[in-house]
């Protein structure tokens, strides 16, 4: 007995044949579909504390369900003292049954936790069909435990669809449950 995530069942069952009617699709492999999430943090104060980057790594792996990574600097900044390969960020990549699970629980706990939440904004498409949200506070998700942040900080969220049309990659996320606002 497998257990498949409930918008992932929806994906399949529901959701490609309302897309392929509502976008006119001839054929059901045209229909869009998510391929992964990227949660990102940069953490640009930890050139100066360390312990900074180990804090994010592991809010990102408790939100995530899934290890994170630190992310290296590229090159040498003089201005930032910034080396190359110092570890100023986290983030975590998600596919297949994760990236659904993960999307459930923003849609339907984190969000609405969010103060004042009147729906996300439509402007984050990049024109290749991906969706970038940021989010201001960790502490939207239940993960979190709010005695234990040391700081309060927000995070990069990126949907990756296989469309690099926008309005096909809204239309997919509008029926995978992203309230988007109304304009």
């Amino acid at each position: 007995m497998s257990n498949t995530p409930r918008l992932k069942e929806d994906y399949s069952s529901k959701i490609v044949n309302e897309l392929k009617d509502k976008l006119g699709l001839t054929n059901i492999m045209q229909v869009p579909s998510l391929d992964k999430i990227v949660i990102s943090r940069g953490v640009g104060a930890a050139v100066s504390d360390k312990k900074l980057i180990d804090h994010a790594v592991e809010e990102l792996t408790l939100i995530s369900g899934q290890k994170a990574i630190a992310t290296l600097s590229k090159k040498d900044v003089a201005s930032f003292k910034l080396r190359k390969g110092t570890p100023i960020g986290a983030k975590v990549t998600l596919r297949g049954d994760r990236m659904y699970e993960f999307l459930d629980r923003l849609i339907t706990i984190a969000l609405p936790r969010v103060r004042d939440f009147q729906g996300i904004k439509a402007d984050g498409f990049d024109g290749r069909g991906n969706y970038n949200l940021g989010i201001k506070e960790q502490i939207i998700f239940p993960e979190i435990n709010i005695d234990k942040v040391n700081k309060i900080s927000g995070m990069d969220i990126t949907f990756v669809t296989n469309t690099n049309s926008d309005k096909e990659a809204k239309a997919l996320l509008t029926d995978l449950g992203l309230p988007f606002k109304k304009q």
